[in-house]
């Protein structure tokens, strides 16, 4: 499988850029996770938004659904040309009956219900799911095919059951939203330091870090996770793909 950043960032865009986002791909099938501020217009880069097979939304946080709109009016100028040939299916929990009511358009995007404990597959993957600690239910997310398999740990504190879920994984995109001094003050976050332990205590073979501030100095952020993961570890780069 192949995994393109989109966004790396956390609450809203740096300017010209866009909020935590990743293309997910593999035999033909594209999926794209999260689509918050920003996203629409850069995953552009990387393929035809036509291209796209489903998108999968870990929680209604606006960081994560703010460009659900463009993408169905996208969708709706799509049908009309008669270059989309089916409603695109948009996954998302239903807890948030307005927020997944919303995920179906005019027939042209259709929102589909996941639950927590029901993996589902999709495309080449079965994805399943594990309740995340944040402000609003969320979940992260864990794609497998072939025996590999890629974790999005969504926004979350941390999380005992995490491990477990992310264990043995291949990849996992890692939330690191704060700096240390900030870990129990700000709540539904982990630090680099924490991403770190989990990776080396779930036995994860490659990290990233995303969903990051845009104030500070984030490197570190890298150097905390660095202290508690010896594996390969990095910022989420925009554009660069990671092939599990």
């Amino acid at each position: 499988m192949d995994i393109t950043t989109i966004g790396i960032w956390g609450g809203y865009p740096n300017k010209n850029e866009a909020t935590s986002s990743f293309l997910i791909e593999q035999d033909g099938f594209r999926c794209l996770i999260d689509c918050g501020s920003g996203v629409l217009s850069a995953v552009q880069n990387y393929t035809e938004l036509r291209e796209l097979d489903a998108v999968i939304i870990s929680h209604y946080h606006p960081d994560h659904v703010a460009d659900i709109g463009v993408l169905q009016h996208a969708a709706m100028v799509g049908m009309q040309l008669k270059e989309w040939n089916t409603p695109l299916p948009i996954y998302a929990h239903d807890r948030d009956t307005t927020g997944f009511e919303s995920l179906s358009y005019k027939g042209v995007t259709e929102g589909r219900a996941l639950q927590v404990s029901e993996p589902i597959q999709l495309g080449p993957w079965e994805v399943s799911f594990c309740e995340t600690v944040h402000p609003v239910y969320c979940l992260a997310l864990k794609f497998t095919s072939n025996g590999k398999s890629a974790v999005f740990t969504a926004d979350t504190a941390w999380k005992d059951e995490l491990v477990d879920f992310a264990k043995g994984a291949d990849f996992i995109a890692a939330e690191s939203n704060l700096y240390e001094k900030y870990v129990g003050i700000i709540q539904g976050h982990m630090s680099g330091r924490q991403a770190g332990e989990l990776a080396t205590r779930a036995g994860v073979k490659q990290m990233v870090l995303t969903h990051l501030p845009q104030y500070g100095d984030i490197e570190e952020i890298l150097a905390s996770a660095k202290q508690t993961f010896s594996g390969a570890v990095e910022f989420a780069e925009i554009g660069k793909t990671y092939r599990i």
